[in-house]
């Protein structure tokens, strides 16, 4: 995937900043999946600030506010049945790598998590499941739009193909149930 990132000089004409393949994280220990980190703002992007490229910092989860773009190639769901998949090293490469999410993971119930975030998800190629609380599901294909709203969910690739979906993750206050 290629990146064009665009800001503007002191003097406010429009140059490229940035233009080349986006870098991304294949794990060794979940093969099929890949991790691309593209942008992050921080909760008032300031355009007169220099640019730097965004790092993973201690959370992909951003603060209330801030912004995460990325791409996730997820794999079917066969993946993580195979013989040879090792839970603890997938874990352990999952909290390097995608730090802030990959503690939100229930281990009672793998796949489920929550995060502070309202996320828009569209689904690039392949299709996948969107499961939320007590099994209900959702279908999605090509083309097709989630917007997240802090749920407790998972993403269940049923098929036999990676699915690759773009994610735009707003940082948000946490959810307090009503009283």
């Amino acid at each position: 995937m290629k990146r064009v990132v665009t800001q503007r000089t002191a003097d406010g004409r429009s140059v490229f900043w940035a233009a080349g393949e986006a870098e991304g994280h294949q794990f060794e220990h979940i093969p099929g999946m890949n991790l691309t980190l593209l942008w992050r703002t921080p909760a008032v992007p300031d355009l007169n600030m220099p640019l730097s490229e965004p790092v993973r910092g201690t959370s992909l989860i951003p603060e209330p506010g801030g912004t995460l773009f990325e791409m996730l190639v997820i794999p079917p769901d066969h993946v993580m049945m195979s013989p040879s998949f090792d839970p603890v090293a997938a874990a352990e490469e999952n909290l390097r790598w995608a730090p802030g999410v990959a503690e939100t993971f229930e281990v009672e119930d793998p796949g489920m998590h929550t995060t502070n975030s309202v996320d828009y998800g569209i689904v690039m190629s392949g299709e996948i499941w969107l499961e939320l609380d007590e099994g209900r599901t959702e279908h999605l294909r090509a083309g097709d739009v989630i917007i997240q709203n802090g749920t407790r969910h998972a993403w269940r690739n049923r098929g036999d193909v990676p699915v690759r979906m773009i994610f735009i993750l707003i940082g948000a206050r946490p959810f307090t149930a009503a009283a």
